[in-house]
């Protein structure tokens, strides 16, 4: 596996540290909480008024319905006849689905297969060109550009194991390698589809500039690479935005 790029910087280190440790911690306060003043109901009412708390300390909606809904769903399973040892399996689907390197990108938030028809308007792409989904997941994005561009070679790179396997059998037609998705080239590629989040948008842009070629695009869904004016914003149909850009004016 090749090294990460070197604008892998501190600050994306801290963050990949941060969560889900802090998750796990906000939940950890909660409990602890219940235990110090009860455990009975005013003492969950307060520790799940902490959760919302802590919940609110993150900028992404998904985190702050996690933390929030953590002590609340454990709750709820307190004190019922399942054993002890049963909370280990979600953790350990959790383990295998997104190891500890994989972290610091997108959690799996599935393509719509119908986000990116408008694409083939805005962006021209010949029979044999290449697509890739650079963090593929459950291989959405996949269908999704296979949809709209039905005669492209199309490629994805997936870290999890478990999730490449099954973005593997879900999509026979496409070239899925397991990898890094900030390891692999992305020099030989037409097209590059991303669903990641904000804070991977800055290493996107690098990336980009440094090697695809001046002919070739990237598109991002929801999120748009950081002081570019995109070429094209496309209305999914959904409630997500694409953003489209052409590489040559992003090294420009």
């Amino acid at each position: 596996m090749a090294a990460p790029l070197p604008h892998a910087t501190p600050g994306r280190t801290q963050s990949a540290l941060r969560w889900p440790a802090l998750a796990l911690l906000s939940w950890a306060a909660c409990f602890a909480v219940w235990r110090l003043f009860g455990p009975d109901w005013p003492a969950a009412l307060v520790a799940s008024g902490l959760g919302l708390i802590l919940a609110g300390l993150h900028r992404q909606a998904w985190r702050r319905l996690i933390v929030a809904s953590g002590f609340p769903l454990a709750l709820l399973f307190t004190g019922t006849e399942l054993p002890a040892w049963i909370w280990l399996i979600p953790l350990a689907v959790l383990v295998l689905a997104y190891p500890r390197r994989g972290w610091s990108d997108a959690p799996l938030f599935p393509t719509p297969h119908g986000a990116l028809r408008a694409l083939p308007e805005r962006v021209k792409l010949h029979a044999g060109a290449r697509a890739l989904d650079a963090g593929c997941g459950l291989g959405d994005g996949l269908v999704a550009l296979r949809r709209a561009y039905p005669a492209v070679r199309l490629a994805g790179i997936e870290y999890s194991g478990v999730l490449w396997l099954l973005a593997r059998l879900r999509c026979p037609w496409a070239e899925i390698a397991r990898g890094d998705l900030w390891a692999q080239s992305w020099r030989e590629t037409d097209l590059v589809y991303l669903f990641q989040r904000p804070e991977s948008m800055p290493r996107a842009l690098d990336k980009a500039r440094a090697e695809m070629r001046p002919d070739s695009w990237l598109a991002s869904l929801d999120f748009p690479l950081p002081g570019q004016a995109p070429f094209a914003q496309l209305d999914t149909g959904t409630r997500h935005q694409l953003y489209v850009y052409r590489v040559r004016e992003l090294q420009a």
